[in-house]
């Protein structure tokens, strides 16, 4: 794995429609054009700048017609990623704006530089270990992704880097209405003023649960909710999970060198997790070696009539998921000249038997079903084309409960340690006594 910087990658964009700039200070006009005022005149670019609306397009197209014309290919399934494959082996090229993350084998990594370095101005930043604010760990049993650098500095920006840790991200929350500390705003409550920084701490919260923090999902996506209209409770969650943040700071997503399990799907929904808007909880995790590499945890867009009805909109969502999760791999896979994986279906595990049933039945128009939209049941046929494989599974072992709800601190853990999260210092410890094993 390494890790290159374009150095000005805007300016090499070249420009497919005429665009024209006032003329900048310092620039000096010809002795012939100074008769007419400066605002009289204009600027036609050759070439593309930063700031314009379409130099990041600009900069794309460039790049993608210098490395197609090499013979790397890509997708429209994932457009941002270069591959070429040789007979000495293979590389990936993860494009990010100007940084581009290579991955493969050590000879066609060196000639992918060295072609890339003849057309543009590069940084040659080595093995990545820091790229977007994500930290990369390299051990001799695999490698862990985290952000313990970003969580520090954002603890601090909020006044908790000396906070007292917490176990978990949220207490178990009460189902009653009126008991629910993470109720809507009520009428004679304060909201927060702006010298709270609501809306601050819920982007940085975002950007960890999205990047390597999946365990936070479901309490970020809850108090997100409430950013128009956040009371002292709501900033209290904020703080519960940056205690928890502040206990966890090394804590990311191992990927194991030695697991050989294929991709996993698990679906569930938290029916009526939000019963002030009678609304029910979307979650999905997608393992791939035993670490999460897809999870989501969302409000679901309409009222579910049953717990049934809000399993099959969860299952609906994560096969959807799975589909491009899918399609990525395969594309990855054949290009790489590694085995294909469309003769195996992905299995996805549900925990309610009444869904798995009308799911392997199909749209059924019946007096409990004639109200929900044939479209959700979209997994039936998949199943029936061999892409996904339903099967049912106990639900304490449904890996997707961590993103439906509040869990208590026992099972939280049990089901982080299950989706791949560990913590930098148990690892460095195996890591040293495998090194020393050698």
């Amino acid at each position: 794995m390494r890790l290159m910087d374009v150095i000005t990658a805007y300016l090499y964009g070249s420009m497919d429609n005429d665009i024209y700039m006032k003329i900048p200070e310092g620039f000096k006009l010809s002795d012939a054009n100074n008769t007419k005022p400066r605002s009289m005149y204009s600027i036609k670019l050759q070439r593309s700048l930063y700031g314009l609306k379409q130099s990041e397009r600009m900069w794309y197209n460039r790049l993608s017609e210098y490395l197609l014309k090499e013979g790397y290919v890509n997708n429209p399934i994932c457009p941002c990623i270069f591959i070429k494959k040789s007979e000495t082996g293979f590389a990936i090229i993860a494009v990010y704006v100007d940084d581009l993350n290579l991955v493969g084998t050590p000879e066609e990594l060196t000639r992918t530089t060295n072609y890339l370095k003849k057309e543009f101005e590069m940084k040659d930043l080595g093995k990545t270990k820091f790229c977007l604010g994500l930290q990369i760990e390299h051990f001799p049993n695999g490698v862990l992704v985290h952000q313990s650098t970003y969580i520090k500095k954002d603890l601090k920006r909020f006044y908790m880097d000396k906070a007292h840790p917490l176990s978990s991200p949220m207490v178990v929350r009460s189902l009653d209405v009126k008991k629910d500390s993470f109720r809507p705003c009520e009428k004679d409550e304060e909201l927060l003023g702006p010298e709270v920084p609501y809306l601050s701490a819920i982007g940085v919260l975002m950007y960890l649960a999205n990047c390597t923090r999946p365990d936070i999902a479901f309490s970020v996506n809850l108090l997100a909710r409430y950013s128009s209209a956040p009371t002292r409770r709501h900033w209290n969650g904020i703080k519960h999970i940056l205690r928890y943040l502040r206990g966890t700071t090394d804590m990311g997503l191992f990927y194991s060198r030695e697991s050989k399990q294929q991709l996993l799907g698990y679906a569930d929904a938290g029916y009526l997790s939000n019963p002030h808007k009678g609304r029910s909880q979307t979650g999905y995790v997608f393992n791939c070696n035993g670490t999460a590499i897809s999870w989501r945890s969302v409000k679901q867009i309409m009222v579910a009539t049953s717990s049934n009805h809000s399993e099959i909109l969860a299952i609906h969502e994560a096969s959807c998921e799975c589909i491009w999760l899918r399609s990525m791999i395969q594309h990855i896979r054949e290009s790489c000249g590694l085995f294909s994986i469309k003769g195996d279906p992905t299995t996805l595990f549900e925990d309610n038997a009444a869904c798995i049933a009308q799911i392997t039945g199909g749209y059924i128009k019946g007096d409990r079903t004639k109200h929900i939209s044939p479209k959700f049941f979209y997994t039936q046929e998949l199943q029936k084309s061999g892409e996904i494989d339903v099967q049912q599974i106990h639900s304490s072992d449904n890996l997707a409960d961590l993103f439906t709800k509040s869990l208590p601190t026992s099972t939280f853990k049990k089901l982080i340690h299950r989706i791949g999260m560990r913590q930098l210092k148990d690892i460095d410890m195996r890591g040293s006594m495998l090194v020393k094993g050698c």
